[in-house]
């Protein structure tokens, strides 16, 4: 414990210069703007921003995309609550109680709430980063190729399991990024795969483009086809307001500190966000001696969601670092610039790279604090930009991603693929297919591949190098259980629907 907060203290010594909280401010910033914009969100803007950081050492390039995703998730419910418009698929459960309160009058007090509940689940993340970094670090380095293996497939399984969505839907989903992520020339063997002839698929396919076409091109196609009206509530800040609703705040600490420890295990955990705010939302309700008023403008519909979503994605990092396995999306864009950094995400990390690692902890303290003093300030200049007509800030949205795409490795072919990619990520959109497991797999297929390969030549092909001492075994058998975890809850609720069909008169 000790140990982790002198090495707290020296990542702030790293943290604290006039060039990094620059970067802290212009992250916080550009987030805030990818957040309010519909059709970007955090994934892309990331993956926008991430070729512009190759030529920067890793602590300030990791600093600048930490503050970009902790301002785009304040942008994101800077929306939700002032245009009904979620900027996050993170914020969709923001709008359910948040827009009713700012039609109401009381946007001010709807943000308000907002920010500060997200700052706060944001602290808890941060807090238990803090706290379990060198014990997960230290913990990892008893992980050979079959204890690695076994993770990866205890994310999948967790994804497929727990994702929210349907878990056939989820396979196909990570079906298509392993496909897409064995294109190209096989690392061992020097084979080429699933090229089809097609030479430029012989570097394989870049999980940046695919994030840009998934999340920015397609998320633009659903928001052209909606024919979107920004029609905002008032979004002029009253101070006054702002000291009594702080003053309010105490009163549900109880939804607070429920919404981070929800946060913090969907974070993880391959929950990710998005799951974690619509879990405590549900929670909430649920629990709250207001169930009645949600819907119409309760107050805790909006802490609940918010703390949940910003300590979900604070806590991501933990797993993305120490065992480099991402726990949301964005993480995962994170996890691949980490790799073309240079870095290679695990235990020796936190031993090989302490200014990395702890210097990044420490400006998520600051880039927090920051994202809550100007997402307040900068609330009635982005809902301005927002009554500008969609026909002029939906091309500027097209321009962006695919200058992100073109730089990424100076390709023609690349933009085809985005294109292609946008299109994709429109369909399966429509068709409810969850876009987190294809990131994933993307991203963290290659290393599973490698890890059973090497796992099968330990133990001359034989599975049970899998269940070939307590570590490995408990993460197999835990993995196999969450993975069925579907089939029984199907079959169980098919075992009770005759009971409840009988009862019907």
């Amino acid at each position: 414990m000790l140990a982790n907060i002198d090495s707290l203290m020296h990542g702030f010594s790293v943290a604290l210069t006039f060039h990094h909280i620059l970067l802290m401010v212009a992250g916080v910033l550009l987030g805030i703007l990818v957040g309010v914009l519909p059709g970007l969100g955090a994934p892309n803007g990331v993956t926008l921003l991430l070729p512009l950081t190759f030529s920067m050492d890793p602590v300030s390039a990791i600093i600048l995309l930490t503050s970009l995703y902790w301002g785009a998730l304040f942008g994101g419910s800077t929306t939700s609550i002032l245009f009904n418009i979620p900027g996050e698929p993170s914020s969709v459960a923001t709008t359910f109680d948040g827009y009713p309160l700012a039609r109401q009058g009381r946007a001010t007090e709807a943000l308000t709430y907002a920010f500060l509940s997200a700052g706060f689940g944001a602290l808890v993340g941060i807090i238990v980063i803090t706290l379990l970094a060198s014990a997960v670090a230290s913990f990892a380095l008893r992980f050979g190729p079959p204890e690695y293996f076994a993770v990866y497939f205890l994310a999948f399984a967790s994804f497929i399991a727990f994702g929210g969505g349907s878990p056939l839907k989820t396979i196909v989903s990570l079906g298509l990024g392993f496909g897409f992520g064995m294109m190209g020339m096989d690392t061992v063997s020097g084979a080429l795969r699933l090229t089809f002839d097609i030479p430029d698929l012989i570097r394989g396919i870049s999980f940046l483009v695919v994030v840009i076409g998934l999340f920015g091109l397609g998320e633009l196609l659903l928001t052209i086809e909606e024919g979107p009206e920004f029609k905002g509530a008032q979004s002029k800040l009253d101070p006054r307001e702002i000291l009594r609703t702080i003053g309010k705040m105490p009163r549900y600490w109880l939804a607070m500190l429920r919404g981070s420890a929800v946060g913090v295990w969907m974070g993880i955990t391959p929950g990710g966000p998005t799951a974690a705010s619509f879990m405590s939302y549900g929670i909430a309700r649920r629990v709250s001696r207001n169930r009645a008023n949600f819907g119409k403008g309760e107050p805790e519909g909006v802490i609940a969601p918010e703390t949940a979503d910003h300590s979900a994605g604070t806590a991501a990092m933990l797993p993305m670092l120490s065992l480099g396995i991402p726990g949301s999306a964005t993480s995962a864009v994170m996890l691949g610039g980490l790799m073309i950094w240079g870095l290679n995400p695990g235990p020796m990390l936190f031993i090989e790279q302490r200014d990395f690692v702890w210097g990044m902890i420490a400006s998520m303290y600051l880039g927090n604090v920051i994202g809550v003093v100007l997402a307040l300030a900068t609330v009635p200049l982005f809902a301005a930009m927002l009554s500008v007509s969609f026909s002029i800030i939906g091309p500027v949205i097209v321009t962006v991603c695919l200058v992100g795409a073109y730089t990424v490795a100076g390709a023609g072919f690349d933009l085809w693929l985005a294109l292609i990619f946008g299109a994709m990520g429109y369909v399966m959109k429509k068709l409810d297919y969850p876009l987190a497991p294809l990131v994933l797999a993307m991203v963290i297929g290659d290393k599973a591949e490698d890890a059973f390969r090497q796992s099968m030549l330990l133990s001359n092909g034989s599975l049970g190098v899998l269940w070939s001492n307590p570590l490995v075994g408990t993460l197999s058998t835990l993995a196999i259980a969450i993975l069925l975890w579907p089939l029984v809850s199907l079959m169980l609720a098919r075992r009770g629907t005759p009971a409840h069909e009988g009862s019907k008169p």
